[in-house]
């Protein structure tokens, strides 16, 4: 089983900065990839970004430029840089990690961007 715990949300102004983070524990024993999704309300979960086990990445066209996705391996770690965040990036931002073809999410954490 594989548990996925996520930090660093929270409310910012149009223009700022947030970082999120994800560990991961559990039975993670091969190669993996972990990603991120949001959904805001109303609306399906959309992919975010990606980080492949080799660590190439994978970004939605729509935030291409200001978010940066990053893994620490020894950690089982994923985090997520967003710059110049914009009130259209509002959302619940959820964590995922594809392991042996299954998928496993965290809980959510909720990005509010608004002045």
């Amino acid at each position: 089983q594989v548990q996925l715990v996520e930090s660093g949300g929270g409310l910012v102004q149009p223009g700022g900065s947030l970082r999120l983070s994800c560990a991961a524990s559990g039975s993670i024993f091969s190669s993996y990839t972990m990603g991120w999704y949001r959904q805001a309300p109303g609306k399906q979960r959309d992919l975010v970004a990606r980080i492949f086990s080799g660590g190439s990445t994978a970004y939605a066209d729509s935030v291409k430029g200001r978010f940066t996705i990053s893994r620490d391996n020894a950690k089982n770690t994923v985090y997520l840089q967003m710059n110049s965040l914009k009130p259209e990036d509002t959302a619940v931002y959820y964590c995922n990690l594809v392991l042996r073809g299954l998928n496993y999410w965290g809980q959510g954490t909720q990005v509010t961007v608004s002045s």
